[in-house]
């Protein structure tokens, strides 16, 4: 099943949230095996682990907010009137 197909729903948002943690865990699984596989250098690993731990961390943070995202019922819906400005 295709997680962008389709309507937004809550469980949709919910396992495109999870796809994403798992491809932020391979990433940086991949990066730290690697590291200690021999082939590359120390400079290289810290190089590449600079590009590459930023990019998990980021796609890391968008999946856990999708997963924990109540947008169905969220709590500040609807907003409040706004005070009058007293001018």
């Amino acid at each position: 099943m295709n997680p962008l197909a389709g309507p937004m729903t809550q469980q949709r948002s919910r396992e495109l949230g999870g796809l994403l943690i798992a491809i932020a865990a391979a990433i940086k699984l991949t990066w730290f095996l690697g590291s200690f596989g021999g082939q590359r250098s120390v400079l290289a690993s810290i190089v590449l682990g600079i590009i590459v731990v930023p990019i998990a961390a980021l796609l890391f943070w968008i999946g856990v907010t999708l997963v924990v995202m109540n947008w169905d019922h969220p709590a500040d819906y609807p907003p409040a009137d706004p005070a009058p400005l007293d001018d």
